[in-house]
């Protein structure tokens, strides 16, 4: 009889997706620092902060970050750059990417990109499909009564929608509106699992079958990526 992989292995696995998640996520830290060192007065810095401590990451990791991001520290520089493409099938895909090498990045993605079946776009090419919204997110699960007072809330904050699905919550929001209506949902005592500034596509394209496995396969290899921070896409795949 086969036997599954090791207490070791596992955890070896483990580690290897906590160390992908806290580069991704001092990455952020550092960027959002260029607007300034304290988070009180800097909303995205704030926001990348809250993750990296919901993600269990250390203080002084997340100090060091912020100082380098704020010129104080030491580190290369990091560039914001996104680059647009087609999946099989023509979804809308966009990638977000941190990098200090440009020219490497982009040769990683389209290289991913064409692999894969899909191919790069000119920018603008598909950005216009999708819309920077607040999600904040609640695991509900079976709790109808939780999810009900997490909607009235979230309604008289103003919130776009609240959508309840597959045991979790979600709050929309416009983009400006994300940070006081998080904190209205948290003074009612209802503190988010997840809550971010997301790119999500004003309609979908669902797919099924052999072309939601191949771009699921675009999917997990832009992912995969060091520099990709973010893959957005249109196509609605099977859970």
């Amino acid at each position: 009889m086969g036997r599954g992989p090791s207490i070791e292995n596992r955890k070896g696995a483990e580690d290897a997706r906590r160390g992908k998640l806290f580069t991704k996520l001092i990455r952020e830290v550092t960027v959002a620092a260029r607007g300034g060192a304290d988070p009180a007065g800097n909303a995205r810095l704030r926001m990348a902060i809250d993750k990296c401590l919901s993600a269990n990451m250390p203080k002084d990791t997340i100090e060091r970050a912020v100082k380098r991001g704020s010129g104080t520290g030491d580190g290369a520089q990091l560039d914001e750059v996104r680059y647009e493409g087609y999946g099989p099938g023509g979804v809308a895909i966009m990638v977000d990417c941190m990098t200090d090498n440009r020219v490497r990045t982009v040769g990683e993605v389209r290289h991913a990109f064409s692999r894969e079946g899909g191919h790069l776009g000119a920018d603008g090419s598909v950005a216009y499909l999708f819309k920077h919204v607040g999600v904040i997110a609640f695991d509900t699960g079976p709790d109808a009564a939780r999810a009900e007072k997490i909607l009235e809330c979230a309604l008289d904050a103003s919130a776009d929608d609240v959508v309840t699905e597959n045991g979790v919550t979600e709050v929309l929001a416009q983009a400006g509106d994300f940070e006081v209506l998080k904190k209205a949902l948290v003074a009612a005592g209802l503190a988010p699992d997840r809550a971010d500034l997301q790119w999500r596509a004003g309609t979908t394209v669902a797919l099924a079958g052999a072309q939601a496995e191949a771009i699921g396969k675009l999917l997990d290899a832009l992912e995969a990526l060091d520099d990709v921070q973010h893959v957005h896409t249109n196509a609605a795949l099977p859970a």
